[in-house]
């Protein structure tokens, strides 16, 4: 085996409330109410590990694109914050096609859950990942390190604001749990859709949580149409 080649293996997986691709955040800590579990795999889950954890307020997380499908890399992409028809470096951007499709994501540290099933657990918040990304590391914010509030942000240097209101129908928002309504509605408040999308007639599909919805988009309104348990 090359000595340059480094094989590597998930320690967990994250358990979110994203069943498909479709309305996941942009980016990390976008939409904080997000609450996700991070679940060790066997091999992984010796509680002397996360000694310490406790003095850290967020993580750094390191994941894998898993459901792109597509294995080859491209010089250039798309960045949807240029609304999907400019051209940048791959290496000038987050895009999930890049030569090694490795996530980075940065975590709010809410605490450790001990159960029977799957020992230690991590519970976050703010993650931007899909239901069962595998993780390959953790590791903690350090913020004399890691923060540097002066640093050029490039096309991406502002926080993109919540662009849309949602309306959403007693009768459906019911349905929901109610620990689920308010990070379901920065959600679709983040506007989901493509960039090069603006259709006020078509209607969108969302799975969060183990609900189906779907919904429109008029103007700067966003309205959910119905909302029922997902058939998966």
């Amino acid at each position: 085996m090359d000595s340059n080649v480094m094989q590597i293996k998930p320690i967990a997986r994250i358990r979110t409330d994203f069943s498909e691709k479709f309305g996941i955040p942009r980016q990390s800590g976008i939409v904080a109410e997000l609450s996700a579990r991070i679940v060790f795999e066997p091999d992984y889950r010796d509680p002397e590990a996360l000694r310490g954890i406790e003095g850290f307020d967020h993580l750094w997380l390191i994941w894998g694109f898993s459901a792109n499908r597509n294995n080859d890399w491209r010089a250039t992409v798309r960045p949807p914050r240029l609304g999907g028809n400019v051209r940048m470096g791959v290496f000038a951007t987050r895009s999930p096609y890049r030569p090694n499709p490795l996530g980075l994501s940065c975590v709010k540290f809410v605490g450790v859950e001990q159960t029977e099933s799957e020992g230690s657990v991590i519970i976050v918040s703010g993650a931007d990942m899909l239901d069962n990304t595998p993780i390959y590391d953790i590791k903690p914010y350090i913020p004399y390190a890691d923060s540097h509030p002066d640093a050029k942000g490039g096309f991406a240097a502002n926080k993109p604001a919540e662009s849309l209101r949602v309306e959403i129908p007693d009768e459906l928002l019911s349905k929901l749990p109610e620990q689920k309504r308010g990070s379901l509605v920065s959600v679709l408040a983040q506007d989901p859709r493509p960039a090069y999308q603006n259709d006020p007639e078509r209607i969108y599909g969302l799975c969060f949580a183990g609900f189906d919805l779907h919904f429109k988009v008029n103007g700067d309104v966003l309205t959910v149409l119905d909302l029922s348990h997902g058939s998966k």
